[in-house]
């Protein structure tokens, strides 16, 4: 069974449920963090840890020496650094020799931008565009990747009802487990095809306040 590296697994975001579905299959997992509190979260329910930033080269390298280079790498990252956090793990994990990666991005990045309201334009935007760079960078490496853009996200329980969706314009909403869920379908497959999805759940309203 595969290791997975995740980047993004520290707070309660798609990142620590793909964790959880990792500790499920009784998978090997490691995972970067940013403090002490997530990184002894993870250790207690048996993933390996790194505390660091993955704009810093030497984390990330001591994360993935955790893991042989036939890992996968799964990136859940957002933040004002999206970008160069994609960069450095993206050149630094090319230079020790991996073969593929998963990153979860946005509804909206790259040939979606479309997709969104100007309301959404002027409120995320700026986060939007940074993880479009990202995406860019991914895309012109060597990995064979996959890149899944969850629309809005929520904190429903598993509907198991989220859909891909390719090569059309998308919109709506999504609970965290399912993309979690989606993203680990996808890694069973023998090649990710560089290939960019979509994810929302038809007819999904947001909770009543």
């Amino acid at each position: 069974m595969k290791t997975w590296a995740i980047f993004g697994a520290g707070g309660q975001g798609v990142g620590s449920h793909i964790a959880d579905i990792a500790i499920e299959q009784q998978r090997p997992i490691v995972a970067l963090v940013r403090n002490a509190d997530a990184a002894q979260r993870l250790t207690d329910i048996g993933i390996k840890t790194v505390i660091g930033d993955a704009t810093d080269s030497n984390a990330v390298q001591q994360l993935l020496s955790l893991a042989t280079n036939e890992a996968d790498i799964i990136s859940t990252m957002g933040g004002e650094n999206d970008y160069l956090a994609h960069r450095t793990l993206i050149d630094t994990a090319e230079k020790m020799g991996f073969q593929r990666m998963l990153m979860v991005s946005s509804l909206g990045c790259g040939d979606s931008w479309g997709a969104l309201s100007d309301r959404a334009k002027a409120a995320f935007g700026q986060a939007v565009r940074e993880k479009s760079l990202a995406e860019v960078w991914l895309q012109t490496s060597h990995f064979d990747y996959a890149i899944v853009r969850p629309g809005g996200l929520l904190n429903g329980e598993e509907t198991g009802k989220a859909q891909l969706y390719q090569y059309e314009e998308t919109h709506g909403l999504v609970n965290r487990r399912d993309v979690a869920r989606l993203v680990a379908q996808l890694l069973e497959s023998e090649l990710l095809n560089d290939q960019v999805y979509s994810v929302v759940e038809p007819n999904l309203a947001p909770p009543k306040k």
